[in-house]
């Protein structure tokens, strides 16, 4: 088969010794759980160099108005000895930033951008507008302040530079369709990303492996959202997609008609599909995930579904 990718910039390795950008684009953190999470990345080897307004204290939800938002992120960017930007949480409020970032700025100094949930929008403008390997992957406050909360082998694998890595069955995989599919890694919270649809800024999917998680999520509304990607076109060229592990949207009891509602939701889709991936909204260890890695989905063993990253997400 021959393997279709985007060739994405991937910014340096995040080993012991590197200093994170701390910022908050969205909502505010909670300060205790800030300090928490910032104390168990110090305790794991990382400088930690805090935004002006990272722990918040702005307009309504939001950790700032827009401006001292966008200067957080702007300032972290262009700041040479800070090696990634983790964010503390999401929420809402990466979107308000995406007419107004500054891609010259961006593009000079890339480096890794670390976050998830709302933080889609701002992964999507990455790839879109830079080519920029970004990382859907623990966050200060909602990660690393909780015991458990942070699976450091997905995390070391790909800040450190690993060649190849994989995640399988251990990891929560599922399947709900087989097949084998490879592409780049691509997706996020899909109500951040059906959101996007219609605006300068919606995903540029192309021919990747999606990944989708949510929180809070009902069965009818992840039909509809899949249903409103299929009207967009957005899924025409998707090789496979890989769902979240769904335990943060549904009870247990539920699973079984949110499954089936996903696979009415994409009727036709040919490629294969999985399951269960433990990353984004997850009670436990949350997974790293480089957004526009070289990836192989893998679901043709029932007792060894697999998705297996196929380069180093950071440049070695």
């Amino acid at each position: 088969m021959t393997q279709v990718v985007r060739n994405f910039l991937r910014p340096r390795p995040l080993r012991a010794g590197a200093t994170l950008g701390v910022i908050s684009p969205a909502s505010t953190p909670k300060r205790d759980l800030v300090e928490r999470g910032l104390a168990e990345l110090e305790a794991a080897g990382y400088q930690i160099k805090l935004g002006r307004y990272a722990f918040g204290g702005g307009p309504l939800y939001y950790a700032g108005t827009l401006a001292e938002r966008l200067e957080d992120l702007h300032a972290a960017f262009a700041d040479d000895t800070i090696d990634g930007i983790i964010c503390t949480r999401g929420g809402w409020g990466s979107a308000e930033l995406l007419a107004h970032l500054d891609a010259d700025l961006i593009r000079a100094n890339p480096k890794a951008f670390i976050g998830y949930s709302d933080h889609t929008s701002l992964h999507t403008w990455l790839q879109n507008e830079i080519g920029l390997m970004s990382f859907y992957a623990p966050m200060v406050a909602a990660d690393f302040a909780r015991d458990g909360g942070v699976d450091r082998s997905s995390w070391k694998n790909t800040f450190e530079g690993a060649s190849e890595w994989t995640l399988d069955a251990g990891d929560g995989l599922r399947i709900l369709q087989p097949g084998v599919a490879e592409g780049n890694l691509l997706g996020g919270c899909i109500s951040i990303l059906t959101a996007g649809l219609g605006t300068p800024y919606a995903p540029q999917l192309g021919e990747s492996i999606l990944f989708l998680e949510d929180i809070g999520t009902k069965p009818y509304q992840w039909d509809r959202m899949l249903l409103h990607l299929r009207y967009s076109s957005r899924l025409e060229d998707v090789r496979g997609i890989v769902f979240g592990d769904m335990a943060q949207c549904v009870p247990q009891e539920e699973q079984d008609l949110l499954e089936r509602a996903i696979l009415h939701g994409l009727r036709g889709f040919p490629g294969p599909v999985a399951i269960g991936l433990r990353s984004g909204h997850v009670d436990g260890a949350n997974r790293t995930l480089p957004l526009g890695a070289s990836v192989r989905l893998d679901l043709t063993n029932s007792r060894n579904p697999s998705l297996s990253f196929l380069e180093p997400a950071v440049s070695v």
